[in-house]
């Protein structure tokens, strides 16, 4: 079946390069860092060094291996810090209403309508780049998408038997949201959370190939690219292979949200059957 296929050649993808960013200090065959060599400046692709090097004579290939630990770490802390905001702004605007309701509409509306590239731009210029500034500006320019899906969610089910039943037990509303609502509205998140990391290591990209995110030497994928762009044409190894991490890895949580997606959602699901 196509959701079936999705799943597993995402899952495949996007576990590939977690266990590759696990397991950088055993695969990588050289430092990432300082083991740098002028003599060995721009080699390509071959034996010793099967990426080919950079300018500084690092090698390509443990540069990607080790980038792969930063560019996902950023990628999944961020998303989950969207999801965490979004998730718990949804279920309470949903779940209470009123002028807090107000409130996180407005603020989701305004959100939405800024690019979250620019408003993230905009906070590594005051914060400076950086993993900790990084994960901030990323972590707090995302959360809108998952925030309206969890009150749209939660303003459908709130009036349901078990929800009153609930109240009726004497539960809180933290218990209730949390307890009887949050589980009811997982999947859906779920999804919206894995195109989201997606997302999140493409804007790290971004971020860091215009020198607001990781600070060299130390390697992300971003990086890479920023320090391969005037050598395009004359040593085009050494942004081809950090783009194909960036495009196996983002390809892979797509395939993998989408295949979600059909397995959590019933008409799809009947659909593909």
């Amino acid at each position: 079946m196509k959701f079936r296929a999705n799943l597993y050649i995402g899952g495949a993808f996007f576990a590939t390069a977690v266990i590759v960013g696990v397991l950088a200090p055993v695969i990588a065959t050289h430092d990432p860092v300082f083991d740098a060599n002028l003599m060995n400046a721009e080699l390509p692709p071959g034996w010793e060094y099967p990426f080919g090097t950079d300018a500084q004579g690092r090698d390509i290939y443990s540069r990607v291996v080790h980038g792969a630990r930063i560019s996902l770490t950023v990628g999944l802390v961020a998303q989950c810090i969207n999801s965490i905001i979004g998730v718990s702004l949804g279920l309470t605007a949903g779940y209470w209403g009123g002028w807090w309701d107000d409130l996180v509409s407005g603020l989701t509306n305004l959100m939405l309508a800024i690019p979250s590239l620019i408003f993230a731009l905009a906070i590594m210029a005051i914060l400076g780049p950086g993993l900790v500034s990084l994960l901030i500006a990323l972590g707090l320019t995302s959360w809108s998408y998952s925030c309206r899906l969890a009150r749209a969610q939660v303003l459908s089910l709130k009036s349901q038997g078990y929800v009153q039943a609930a109240k009726i037990l004497g539960y809180s509303d933290l218990r209730i949201m949390f307890t009887q609502l949050l589980p009811n509205i997982l999947g859906p998140l779920i999804v919206i959370a894995t195109l989201g990391a997606g997302g999140s290591i493409l804007a790290e990209a971004a971020l860091s190939f215009l020198g607001l995110g990781i600070r060299p030497p130390y390697p992300s994928w971003g990086s890479m690219l920023s320090d391969a762009r005037e050598q395009i044409t004359t040593a085009p190894w050494l942004s081809i292979f950090p783009g194909l991490a960036i495009f196996i890895t983002v390809l892979g949580l797509n395939l993998l949200g989408d295949g979600l997606r059909d397995i959590l959602d019933p008409q799809s699901r009947e659909r593909t059957s």
